[in-house]
């Protein structure tokens, strides 16, 4: 009877070790393919968004546990419950925002147009009719095109990745992402690519959580890590060690 005693007590010390660990873990989904803000490299999870989202996990004294899935599965996974929120550059938009509960934002920037280098048929935004344009999956930039008052004069395509590649191939005209993402693959990435004209929408990007319970405590949580590293400099550090200026500012 104590044997049996002894171990239904290490059973339940086992499980509330377990779950106090994972109350302590803020779980993180990114898509890892979203370079320079999330990418693997030599099997290494790494990128802006891994940098702020550690300096958060640290400044709210919790762990965090990072989990990468395609970009376009990421809000299932919210949905669900396997994680917490998401870190890959999400975009506060009233569609989103009527379905979950959004941090302050922590990244400003805007929508840009990509070319293949040399192309003169494409100066920006108003050049898009009668044009292919690719977009990530699940991604804002396919709803910010679909509004546009000509948006049924263009051939949107959706991709997992690699949307850049194919531009640069002439397998589609051109791609949309945020601006600087788009400068840092022309600046990092051997592919013949050009911006075209100015960004045509100003976004601001945050972390999504579920409405309830323990989603608002790491919501108000979150809040409070970004104040503290946007008030001492961190997140303009990170930004600048990235990209050479600060995008966590509008």
């Amino acid at each position: 009877m104590k044997t049996l005693l002894a171990s239904a007590l290490v059973i339940l010390s086992l499980v509330t070790t377990s779950v106090h660990a994972q109350d302590n873990t803020i779980r993180v989904g990114m898509s890892g393919q979203y370079f320079p803000f999330t990418f693997v490299e030599q099997d290494i999870l790494k990128g802006f968004e891994v940098d702020v989202m550690d300096a958060v996990a640290k400044e709210m004294e919790r762990e965090v546990e990072y989990q990468t899935a395609a970009f376009s599965g990421l809000f299932g996974m919210l949905g669900a419950g396997r994680i917490d929120t998401v870190a890959n550059q999400i975009t506060i938009t009233e569609e989103r925002q009527k379905a979950y509960l959004f941090s302050e934002p922590y990244v400003y920037d805007g929508a840009q147009v990509v070319t293949k280098a040399g192309n003169e048929d494409i100066n920006g935004v108003e050049d898009l009719k009668g044009k292919t344009v690719a977009v990530n999956l699940g991604s804002n930039f396919e709803a910010l095109l679909r509004d546009l008052p000509y948006a049924d004069e263009i051939d949107i395509k959706t991709y997992e990745s690699n949307i850049e590649r194919d531009t640069a191939l002439g397998r589609v005209d051109a791609f949309v992402m945020d601006r600087v993402s788009a400068s840092q693959i022309i600046k990092e990435k051997p592919l013949p690519l050009a911006l075209a004209g100015p960004t045509f929408s100003q976004i601001t990007n945050a972390y999504p959580f579920k409405d309830t319970e323990r989603g608002r405590v790491l919501r108000d949580e979150v809040n409070a890590a970004l104040k503290t590293l946007r008030d001492n400099g961190t997140l303009k550090a990170i930004s600048e060690q990235w990209f050479g200026t600060d995008i966590t500012a509008p």
